[in-house]
Order: structure tokens, then C-alpha cells, then sequence
């Protein structure tokens, strides 16, 4: 069952509607909206979640005390949202209902229905924001590389966009960068642990400031719990905890991208970090985290210990 939760703020001069479904358990033949299609077997469930805040400008019109609500246009929707599949620990199990193949299809898989980008299939993590500032998805898939490249090139190329002719192309990894109608757009993929994680953005055209920039030449991490419970966190020989849901949402304000007064945030030199994630009464969860130079990033603490990385900036 989901958890609807709706709220108003002023922001500035204008009013901004916030709705939080909170972390849901979908079961897949269950799942309309498509938000679970990990295309893994259906009877594989995943946890679900999704805020976002409807930004309206503009003062409102007031006809008679009886008349109803004012009505904001909205310019532009805030949204984060992640979602984590959930396959059998078990050998045969796993086996029976998340295998996946190596190889691609041509075709895009599906899109992320909150930006519009491609995600391949299988995934057993995705992320996804979409705000003033960018555009973005964070998937990891048990496809190998060339796999996932070969399925990013296709699914980009009949979008229009173009390479810009500097692709780095690795065994373990690959960074591409594109042209696009809409802006420039990065394609990094890094195999490790028996899976690609894939980053995909494209930044927009407006103007950042320093409610969202990181130092220059440095990278800023934002630190969110989207668990119920105390988790801890260890990255860079700093050990940080956080309370239950705190953080969770990473931003505060949208205007500004500016960060939850209740998300910790560290600035870092560009470089792999080892992070360990420990909710209470779980396991650990380390994963090596790769960030890089001029960019803002979000690192959710998902169920058991799950790491969500969100690509802010």
C-alpha cells in the first residue's frame, strides 16, 4: 500500500506542492505505473519511493472568500525517486528468477518514468532526478559492459544524440560525452562486484549558484537515510550517523537545490571512495563509490543498507 503525503510551501514568490510516496513494496504484475519492471521474473517485488515538488510562480487571483483554491501554474516538477529490486539471496533461487543474459537488446528496454531516459533491463537498482539543474539516472544492471554500451549507444543515438568524438572505452570502464538538443549530456559505466553501474545526465540551462555547487575542483556529497531506522554511514574516515529518514529527500529547497537541514554534507577531491553503509540491526554494505570533479552528489541509505546514489549536480 502506498504512503500519499501531501504538503504546500511558499517558496520565494511562488508555492510549491509537495507529495511523498513513501518506500512501498510493489509486487510487479501488481506495479500499472511500471516503476518494478526490473525485467526480472514478475514474482520478484521491489521497495519503491518518489517525492517530488510541483513549483508554481506567480501570485493568485482571490475572487470571493467562497471561492475555491487558487490555481498556480506550475513551472517545473522536483523529483527523486529510487527503486530496489529484490532478488532471492538464495544460489538456485537466484538463479531461477534473476538470471540475466549478457547480451542487449537494440532497443530500448523502457524509460524512466520520471525523466524520460532509457534504463536497460535487467536492473536491480535504479535512482532518477529531475530538477532545474539536471536530469539524471543512476542504474546498476548485471549485463556486462560492452553489453550495457552497446544498449546506451543504440537506445542515444535514436534520440539524436551525438558523441562527441573523445569516448574513453575500457574493459572495466567507459566515459562518453554527448550532444545534445537540449543541452550536454554524460554516459560513464563502471563494471565492478559482477554488475555495470551506469550514470546517465544531461544538465539543463539554469543557472547554479551555491546552494548546489560544489567547491571548485572538488565533488559534494549529501548524506540521506531513507530506512526507519538509525543507520550509519563511513566514507573518507569519516563515520556519520543518521536518524530515521533523515536526509531523505537531499534537497530542501528546488529554487536553490539547496540541501535538507537534516542531510550532513562533506566535500571530497575527485577520486573512488569505499563506503560503508550499516543499518541498525543489519549488515554492513561496502561499495567503492567513483566521483568526480564540479559535481553534487546524493548518497541514500536504502533498505537493508541498500547504497542509492542520486547524481544531484
Amino acid at each position: 500500500m502506498n504512503r500519499l503525503t501531501k504538503n504546500i510551501l511558499h517558496i520565494g514568490g511562488g508555492l510549491a506542492v509537495v507529495t511523498i510516496v513513501a518506500a512501498t513494496m510493489l509486487n510487479q504484475r501488481l506495479d500499472l505505473l511500471h516503476h518494478c519492471d526490473s525485467g526480472f521474473s514478475k514474482f520478484i517485488s521491489c521497495t519503491y519511493q518518489r517525492s517530488s515538488k510541483s513549483i508554481g510562480q506567480g501570485t493568485p487571483i482571490f475572487t470571493t472568500p467562497s471561492s475555491s483554491p487558487p490555481t498556480f501554474q506550475p513551472s517545473y516538477v522536483d523529483v527523486t525517486s529510487w527503486a530496489v529490486a529484490h532478488c532471492p539471496q538464495n544460489y538456485i533461487a537466484r538463479r531461477l528468477f534473476c538470471a540475466a543474459s549478457v547480451t542487449a537488446p537494440v532497443e530500448a528496454a523502457s524509460d524512466d518514468p520520471d525523466t524520460g531516459l532509457p534504463v536497460p533491463k535487467p536492473w536491480v537498482l535504479r535512482t532518477a532526478k529531475n530538477s532545474r539543474f539536471i536530469v539524471s539516472v543512476h542504474v546498476e544492471t548485471p549485463l556486462d559492459l560492452a553489453a550495457a554500451l552497446g544498449f546506451y549507444r543504440g537506445a542515444l543515438s535514436k534520440r539524436g544524440w551525438t558523441e562527441n568524438g573523445d569516448a574513453l572505452v575500457e574493459p572495466d570502464r567507459a566515459v562518453i560525452a554527448f550532444t545534445t538538443s537540449d543541452g550536454p549530456a554524460l554516459l560513464r559505466l563502471v563494471y565492478q562486484d559482477h554488475r555495470t553501474i551506469a550514470d546517465l545526465s544531461r544538465h539543463k540551462s539554469a543557472a547554479a549558484n551555491a546552494g548546489i555547487l560544489p567547491r571548485p575542483g572538488q565533488v559534494r556529497l549529501r548524506l540521506g537515510n531513507a530506512t526507519d531506522e538509525e543507520t550509519v554511514i563511513t566514507i573518507n574516515e569519516q563515520t556519520i550517523k543518521l536518524a530515521a529518514r533523515a536526509g531523505r529527500d537531499l534537497t530542501d529547497d528546488p529554487e536553490t537545490g539547496r540541501k535538507s537541514p537534516d542531510s550532513p554534507e562533506i566535500d571530497l577531491p575527485p577520486g573512488k571512495y569505499k563506503v560503508a553503509l550499516k543499518v541498525a540491526n543489519g549488515a554492513a554494505q561496502s561499495r567503492e563509490f567513483e566521483v568526480a570533479a564540479d559535481e553534487t552528489w546524493g548518497l541514500l541509505v536504502g533498505p537493508a543498507g541498500a547504497p542509492l546514489p542520486v547524481h544531484v549536480y
